[in-house]
């Protein structure tokens, strides 16, 4: 047994799907979350940048003792997945590879639908994962301005529906069955993609499934925690602006958040690392 915590990182707060999920499904887990606010968002950034940030945040986690580290990024998943598989002794999960598995298994047509950054779409990643399977064809879409509605919080404005029926407008042309939420900030607009798309289209995100990922590493590595752990969840941000994260975090996961504490990291050159503290519900 390990009572060490699962370290997750993203470059916002979208990775909050996430950290949900691996809570709900691993509720004596204690978990530690990083959003990489500093540098968000990662989708216009070259992968050089991203797999900079995102190595250097992942160090972090690795310092403070994790036994696990979770990517919960799409384009940090595209970027450095090698990187970090290769750098780290802790099992490392993303958030890719699950929602690929899942939207195979869903569609009824073989025609999928892949929205992300302009970052992911433009690794190939989903492509390549997707294409190599007889009788699917992938249809993408960049929706970069989707990573800003949520980032201030908004999820239901008539400006997000007008935006979104103009990214989706391709895929609804193209007929796909199933669509993929290529960006963990995207399930938190889940009721306006819906809308666009229609009942008929089936969304996949990869908040559930990687916590499934996870669940499989812990048990066969023999990482969970004991049946008498008593979990912390912790959540940090690499910006100074340590409100607007907070005041996200309450509305998105639904978690009260307690504390916070500014720091500061010695391998990274960060301003300033919020330390929230949230509340076990």
């Amino acid at each position: 047994m390990n009572n060490s915590p699962i370290g997750i990182f993203d470059s916002g707060v979208g990775g909050l799907t996430v950290a949900r999920a691996i809570r709900d499904q691993l509720p004596r887990e204690s978990l530690l979350y990083i959003g990489d606010t500093l540098h968000s968002p990662y989708g216009p950034k070259s992968i050089a940048d991203v797999r900079r940030y995102g190595l250097e945040v992942l160090d972090t986690l690795v310092d403070q003792g994790v036994k696990m580290l979770v990517i919960a990024c799409n384009t940090a998943s595209a970027a450095l997945l090698r990187d970090a598989r290769e750098r780290y002794d802790v099992p490392v999960v993303e958030v890719i590879r699950p929602a690929v598995r899942t939207a195979i298994a869903t569609s009824r047509s073989g025609r999928i639908g892949v929205i992300g950054t302009s970052g992911t779409i433009g690794s190939g990643a989903y492509q390549d994962m997707l294409g190599i399977n007889p009788g699917v064809e992938v249809f993408t879409a960049a929706c970069p301005r989707f990573v800003d509605f949520v980032e201030q919080g908004i999820t239901d404005s008539p400006e997000l529906l007008a935006v979104a029926a103009d990214y989706l407008a391709p895929l609804k042309d193209a007929q796909v069955d199933t669509l993929v939420l290529g960006c963990t900030h995207y399930p938190f607009l889940k009721g306006a993609i819906s809308y666009i798309m229609g009942p008929g289209v089936t969304l996949v995100s990869s908040d559930s499934e990687t916590a499934k990922d996870v669940y499989r590493e812990l048990v066969s590595g023999a990482l969970l925690a004991g049946t008498d752990a008593v979990p912390r969840h912790t959540y940090e941000a690499t910006a100074a602006d340590s409100t607007h994260f907070i005041a996200l975090a309450n509305r998105l996961l639904g978690a009260e958040v307690r504390d916070v504490r500014l720091i500061r990291t010695g391998q990274i050159d960060l301003r300033a690392i919020a330390d929230l503290r949230a509340s076990d519900s």
